[in-house]
């Protein structure tokens, strides 16, 4: 006879978090969202740790290069996308690795045979008014220049003037040398009254730039995630078909950790997949895995060797295997049975493996439950794709700023690897849906804001650190009526827009 759960399985949106004594010295300040990323055993530290709970899903719309810039400085980890060539990947990882606090690796590059017009032309593909002139045009090339919007007039000047005759030349440039401190970068910056110090090495190679606008930016950004080089932590996605390809690459290219993108995890692939990577590089390559939605699950992929257990299936915006496959959970009962087994493996082992939810985050305060219901971390798609970092489009949807918003198991991206059914079985439908979400901004402000409600949130519990949060928060189901009293009711919401035109 099959096996059934008595208890119904829920969504977090069916629960609430109930306040708890707030000390005096239990403020939002106060508050730490550090929390652990990888196994670590009792009593040790884990060697790879978050300061925020927040990293993005390993989706085509969500997760590139720049979303992992912007992520890394806010104190959480983007998984970049796996759904694309080994070496476009790759490359991705190592772009974000090339980029360090402060120090930013060239993206405009120009050869000084080339004419204004192609200046013109770049700096509107990538939006840099700073361009490394090199002896090749490409980053690898010998530094001869720069050109900045300092150097032409586009009115006064022939389009097809070379920019070896316009450029500032190398002998005029005060430049830093490859192992120079980022603070003694900046004291060359405000000494010489620059905008921009180009690093270079010892055969006049562009490293990096410093630029001036970029100091009080990297004041204002406490949180950053960094690796003993001052450089970005990020982290990549993987599948349980082309591994003995991908992982070698990303490793290659100095990627932090992987994690295993799949719809479901509790598979014999995935064990084969961290096993390969255990035996080739025992636990110098961090890998997490997943999804599972029990116990079960959680035990098979802990004693695989995963260092952190993603949970979740059919949950989230843009998922529908739930409806195609009758398979999943209600992500809320799902975290905290997946968070007993975690606690409970724990205590037998001396192994803490932490765990992250994914999907089922629809407000805010949805993070903050998940937390308490025992994760470690949450990742997020939807949230992520509205901000201007994600690699998706920003569309006008009758008369709105949209982003397009895609999921992995959808036609559109035909990541049909992530699917664990061995061999070369392909896939016969599509598990996830092709749409929009309204465009958002930068990460900075939204991340912000949605940390501040946290934070907030976990003091009314009496609460400074996640830990606390797990062991202490109080939390009660409510009816389908209390979730209705829970917002704006009974009353005509006043539209700005419409008082505007009155007055």
């Amino acid at each position: 006879m099959a096996k059934f759960f008595e208890e119904p399985s829920r969504t977090f949106s069916e629960y609430l978090l109930i306040p708890g004594y707030t000390s005096e010295d239990c403020t939002p300040d106060r508050v730490s969202l550090k929390t652990p990323i990888v196994k670590f055993k009792k009593g040790e530290e884990p060697s790879l740790s978050m300061n925020i709970p927040m990293v993005s899903a390993v989706m085509q719309a969500v997760s590139g290069e720049e979303m992992a810039c912007a992520l890394a400085r806010e104190g959480g980890i983007s998984f970049i996308f796996g759904s694309q060539s080994v070496e476009s990947q790759a490359a991705m990882v190592r772009k974000v690795k090339a980029t360090k606090a402060g120090f930013v690796g060239s993206d405009s590059n120009i050869s000084p045979e080339a004419t204004l017009a192609d200046v013109i032309a770049l700096k509107e593909k990538t939006g840099h008014s700073t361009m490394a002139v090199t002896d090749n045009g490409e980053a690898d090339g010998k530094l001869v220049g720069i050109v900045t919007s300092r150097d032409y007039r586009i009115s006064r000047m022939d389009k097809a003037t070379k920019v070896k005759e316009f450029m500032t030349p190398f002998e005029k440039l005060i430049v830093g040398k490859e192992d120079i401190s980022l603070s003694e970068a900046n004291d060359l910056i405000w000494d010489n009254k620059l905008n921009q110090l180009p690093i270079v090495d010892d055969e006049q190679h562009l490293k990096a730039f410093v630029f001036r606008k970029d100091y009080e930016s990297h004041k204002d950004n406490p949180n950053e995630l960094l690796d003993a080089d001052k450089r970005y932590i990020v982290g990549a996605g993987i599948n349980t078909r082309d591994y003995e390809t991908r992982v070698p690459a990303l490793v290659d290219a100095g990627v932090d950790i992987l994690c295993i993108d799949s719809s479901e995890g509790y598979s014999a692939w995935q064990a084969n997949t961290i096993k390969w990577i255990r035996e080739k590089y025992g636990d110098t390559v961090k890998v997490g895995a997943g999804n599972v939605v029990d116990e079960e699950g959680f035990r098979f992929l802990a004693e695989a060797g995963a260092d952190f257990v993603k949970i979740g299936i059919g949950g989230g915006s843009i998922c529908i295997t739930r409806e195609q496959k009758g398979i999943g959970r209600g992500q809320a009962t799902a975290t905290l049975d997946v968070a007993r087994a975690r606690d409970k493996y724990f205590e037998e082992t001396g192994i803490y493996v932490p765990i992250c939810s994914d999907g089922g985050i629809v407000h805010d305060y949805h993070i903050t439950l998940a937390l308490a219901f025992g994760a470690d971390f949450v990742m997020l798609g939807r949230y992520f794709a509205r901000f201007k970092e994600a690699p998706n489009k920003i569309v006008s949807v009758n008369g709105n700023y949209m982003k397009e918003y895609w999921g992995e198991g959808s036609a559109r991206a035909r990541n049909w690897q992530r699917y664990d059914v061995g061999g070369e079985n392909k896939m016969s439908f599509v598990e996830g849906v092709d749409s929009y979400v309204p465009y958002a901004g930068s990460l900075r402000d939204n991340v912000g804001l949605t940390l501040s409600k946290i934070r907030h949130t976990m003091c009314n519990c009496g609460c400074l650190t996640i830990p606390e949060l797990q062991k202490n928060a109080k939390v009660t189901l409510v009816s389908s009526t209390s979730i209705v009293e829970g917002g704006a009711h009974d009353v005509v919401v006043r539209d700005e827009h419409f008082d505007a035109k009155v007055k």
